[in-house]
């Protein structure tokens, strides 16, 4: 541990760990978080019945693994980290479950693990996709609201539109000294764009333009990091997509446009009798089941139309890089991945207020003083809450610095070139210029008497950014 952040939250939890030392629950709970600085971080998919978390958890693996199915009364949480080989435990019983590998992905024999309760399902999978974090299929909320909270670094907040009470929860999160410091750890998904707008072939750019526009709200902005349109089903079939959907797909497309189109309007006329191609009931089943009757659609355009997707792998990266996965990963990336250390000590500093004010005793409300300190004067967390500021337009400058300011606090990525929006390839002396000017700049920020209080507070946090840039760059 290295950062300023760090030493100051291995410094609390331990002197937690000192002042409760006869408190089993409260010692469990604080070594748990310490142990998980060395572990992945945890990104949970959570959302309302049917959002498509286990779509996306399937898309950014790159397999089907999930869903597990549980039987109806339990409440399981599905965690998939990275391993040389199938495996899946089940909590807190601990028991070893059978795994098969199919040509479908996977498959766990749940029968065993009954009648014994069980919480959490512990799977590994090889995958390079789940090698800087671990992904955590969640139940429907807000049933499962608490444990996300609890247990997740970071989430992935599934919705349709993003309206209404969709975002009670979110909302709800906020509670807490800890939550309040450094609110955002969500990157908001509008999960069914292929929907919007009544799932025309423009849907998915609809969708991308909605969420630009959630981007820009006050409220949305202030509850989350990014905002990203995802067609689910879409996703996953450019990841899985086969030799036999491929081939029934170009056989769609060899039809001509005219006889084709009045089938590819509603399901049960794309499933029905008399239809134009030579393609069997069951296959049309498998594609609807794989892409909707909105990426059929799509798919077959692309097919008959376009250049480069005329095979199995090029259909499979166009699908992809429509579905809006491309950006949702970057956008994981940027806003939790290189952030990682920062969110597991959120995560930390948060089960540690949990502990301090659920049994308090002599001696906990200095540490509480203390942790609001370190949440105060933290500065990774004041990059977030200033991210959050900016996108949520409670802090404003003229259009050119707000830019600067985002970049420079790491909105699109925390290295030293991404934070200068310049090339990763640049030299560290053409780096080092530009930092240096741009501290010089936001230093005069500081200093202007036009400027209110609060935007030369936040001009004060774009110059500690600055500063650690010219840091990172002479080490």
């Amino acid at each position: 541990m290295t950062s300023v952040l760090e030493e100051s939250v291995w410094r609390l939890m331990h002197e937690a760990l000192e002042l409760y030392h006869d408190s089993p629950p409260a010692t469990d709970q604080l070594q748990h978080h310490l142990s998980r600085f060395d572990e992945p971080l945890r990104i949970a998919i959570a959302g309302p019945w049917q959002a498509g978390k286990s779509t996306l958890v399937n898309a950014i693996v790159g397999e089907e693994v999930a869903p597990i199915e549980v039987p109806d009364a339990e409440q399981v949480f599905t965690w998939y980290q990275d391993g040389p080989e199938p495996h899946a435990t089940a909590y807190p019983a601990g028991i070893e479950l059978p795994v098969a590998r199919t040509a479908n992905g996977l498959r766990v024999d749940i029968r065993r693990w009954q009648p014994a309760p069980v919480n959490d399902l512990l799977v590994t999978w090889p995958s390079r996709a789940l090698r800087n974090a671990t992904i955590v299929d969640t139940p429907a909320l807000p049933a499962s609201g608490d444990k996300i909270l609890r247990d997740a670094d970071a989430v992935l907040y599934l919705t349709r539109d993003g309206r209404g009470t969709d975002l009670e929860w979110l909302e709800s999160a906020q509670d807490g000294a800890v939550a309040r410091a450094a609110p955002v750890n969500v990157i908001l998904v509008l999960s069914r764009a292929d929907e919007i707008g009544g799932g025309r072939i423009d849907a998915l750019l609809a969708a991308k333009q909605l969420a630009r526009k959630h981007h820009r709200d006050h409220h949305v902005g202030s509850l989350c990091l990014a905002v990203v349109a995802l067609g689910g089903l879409l996703a996953l079939a450019g990841r899985v997509l086969s030799d036999r959907d491929f081939s029934a797909l170009s056989t769609l497309a060899r039809t001509p446009r005219l006889e084709l189109e009045p089938y590819l309007l509603t399901t049960d006329r794309f499933v029905g009798e008399d239809f134009p191609a030579l393609v069997e009931v069951e296959t049309r089943i498998d594609l609807l089941d794989r892409l909707g009757i909105f990426g059929v659609r799509l798919a077959t355009t692309l097919i008959r139309t376009g250049t480069g997707t005329d095979t199995r792998a090029g259909l499979a990266a166009e699908l992809v890089r429509r579905s809006g996965l491309s950006e949702l990963r970057e956008a994981v990336g940027r806003c939790f991945v290189d952030r990682a250390d920062a969110l597991k000590a959120r995560s930390a500093l948060t089960a540690l207020e949990s502990v301090l004010r659920g049994e308090p005793r002599p001696g906990s409300e200095k540490l509480l003083a203390d942790l609001e300190h370190t949440l105060t004067n933290a500065h990774d967390f004041r990059e977030l809450r200033l991210v959050a500021a900016l996108q949520g337009h409670r802090i404003k400058f003229g259009a050119e610095l707000e830019t600067e300011a985002r970049r420079l606090v790491g909105e699109g990525g925390v290295a030293p070139a991404a934070r200068l929006g310049v090339d990763p390839r640049t030299n560290p002396g053409q780096l080092w210029d530009l930092a240096s000017q741009a501290l010089a700049r936001w230093q005069e920020q500081t200093e202007d008497p036009l400027l209110s209080l609060e935007q030369r507070r936040a001009a004060g946090v774009v110059v500690r950014s600055c500063e650690g840039i010219l840091h990172a760059l002479s080490s």
